[in-house]
């Protein structure tokens, strides 16, 4: 007898079908598993036979062929013990085929019939939604996290004679459902907030502009400064994630299987900070079959890289397209994967491999070729993508113990939020969505300046040394101070707040 079973797996952070087909036919007792299983997918036979002798069924000793279409893709899932043991089932006359017409079903058995949770299983809900498939039948704790995409039917599942009772209508499962807006209000709150940070009140407003206009950070300061808990804070300033980017971070967590049981959707800017000894498949994505990396993590959100000489060059170097595209693609046999990565860099390091060159406090130990060599494990290219490069100074016992903070994140976050819709006006017929996308000609376009600009901006490329990319590099930061304080013209007071954001520019002239 043949039976079918919808199921599905997830390639990239989007989920298609896959159709079991299970066919048991007079012969030897054999189990043939055919369309390109991986390790995981082909040991489901010892799976699915024992969790349905545990569970009180007769496993049949015939020929058992089963088929995972389409066949020219390799599956890689263990979500799909649950849809094979369901066809076996089938197959065998205990569930009707009838109730698997409208059902997608996915889940990993363990050796006792349990359904165990599986990965994706978010993006698996909003392919039956694009499919017109109105169920979907996978592991109680996977359903709170794919109930929030509506329009389906989630039915959880303990066990497989518990999934065998409701697909024979011996037994009702309750939908789970959730209640959308509210959990999404609920979701996003920060831990954080930059009234926390005592003194810096420059820095602050460095990423105050940084966060208004998109730009790419580098905080230079010795160990202690405060550059970790600045960091931390700048994705609580951000613009709030509307409910599209919400789902889309949420399925990059889905995939890699970080969403827990209480936290089922990501609302919060997502803040990533990766050890300096991961390496480049770690943080861009990789594997046989890719998977996404710190970089996709970061995806609308902030991606920190603390101690930045110290990663590898091959590690920095494979974040250049990643920044300027906004995705990776990640290229293997098996297939190709391209995965988002729409994220702001922030990046920390010290002045010198002591860390107190041009500190008031300590001495520096460093000679000037060792400073010289520190600095130049960062690549020019790099550098080239880094807009606001500013100083963060020891905080002084003064500053430390104020009574009261800074501004508050809400503040701040109202601010750029402004200053974001400025942005999106302008920009609104083109693909560039913010001060730091622009390209050369927007940049001409609308970046004027007056005559005293100009004199101001000649003094610091003629007489400090600046390179071409500096100078565009203060446009568009002179740009996003302008449209902070709503000016439709760039102010040479605007201009000379853009220029002192570039510290090691300054420093080489």
């Amino acid at each position: 007898m043949l039976a079918k079973v919808c199921s599905g797996a997830v390639l990239g952070i989007d989920a298609y079908r896959i159709q079991v087909e299970v066919d048991i036919s007079v012969g030897m007792p054999y189990f043939a598993l055919v369309g390109l299983p991986d390790g995981a997918v082909r040991e489901s036979k010892e799976r699915v036979r024992s969790s349905i002798r545990n569970s009180g069924y007769d496993y049949p000793f015939e020929r058992i062929t089963i088929n995972l279409a389409p066949a020219d893709i390799k599956k890689d899932n263990s979500g799909l013990d649950l849809p094979i043991a369901i066809g076996i089932l089938a197959a065998t006359g205990i569930i009707p085929t009838s109730r698997l017409d409208d059902c997608m079903v996915l889940g990993e058995l363990s050796l006792d019939g349990e359904v165990k949770p599986i990965r994706g299983a978010l993006p698996v809900a909003a392919a039956c939604r694009d499919l017109g498939i109105t169920n979907l039948l996978l592991p109680r704790r996977n359903a709170p996290e794919a109930s929030v995409v509506e329009g389906v039917n989630v039915i959880p599942a303990d066990n497989l004679t518990q999934v065998v009772d409701f697909l024979r209508g011996h037994a009702d499962i309750e939908p789970v459902k959730v209640e959308i807006t509210e959990l999404f209000e609920r979701e996003r709150h920060y831990e954080v907030d930059f009234n926390d940070v005592r003194g810096q009140e420059h820095v602050k407003r460095a990423l105050e502009v940084a966060a208004a206009g998109g730009h790419n950070v580098l905080m230079i300061g010795p160990p202690g400064s405060g550059k970790t808990m600045l960091a931390k804070r700048l994705p609580t300033v951000l613009p709030e994630m509307s409910f599209v980017e919400a789902i889309e971070t949420t399925k990059i967590y889905s995939v890699v299987g970080m969403i827990s049981e209480k936290t089922y959707l990501v609302a919060t800017r997502p803040f990533r900070s990766p050890h300096h000894t991961i390496s480049d498949a770690g943080l861009i994505g990789g594997g046989n079959v890719p998977r996404p990396g710190e970089i996709s993590l970061a995806h609308n959100g902030v991606l920190f890289l603390d101690e930045l000489p110290e990663f590898k060059k091959n590690v920095l170097e494979v974040l250049r397209q990643p920044l300027e595209d906004g995705n990776v693609t990640i290229s293997r046999a098996v297939t190709s994967i391209t995965y988002p990565a729409r994220l702001m860099l922030v990046a920390a390091m010290n002045p010198c491999p002591c860390g107190y060159h041009g500190d008031t406090m300590k001495p520096c130990r460093c000679t000037p070729m060792q400073i010289h060599r520190y600095r130049s494990r960062i690549s020019g290219p790099l550098m080239d993508r880094i807009d606001i490069q500013i100083e963060v100074p020891s905080v002084k016992y003064k500053e430390l113990s104020a009574e009261h903070g800074g501004e508050p994140s809400d503040n701040i976050r109202d601010r750029v939020n402004n200053t974001r819709h400025i942005q999106a006006d302008r920009f609104k017929k083109t693909k560039t969505n913010c001060n730091a996308q622009m390209s050369p000609r927007q940049i001409t376009k609308y970046c004027g300046v007056d005559e005293e600009g100009h004199r101001l901006l000649e003094n610091v490329v003629d007489k400090l040394g600046m390179s071409a990319r500096a100078h565009s590099r203060i446009l568009k930061v002179a740009r996003t101070i302008a449209d902070l304080e709503e000016c439709e013209n760039i102010k040479p007071h605007h201009l000379s707040e853009a220029i002192q954001y570039r510290s090691l520019d300054r420093e080489v002239g």
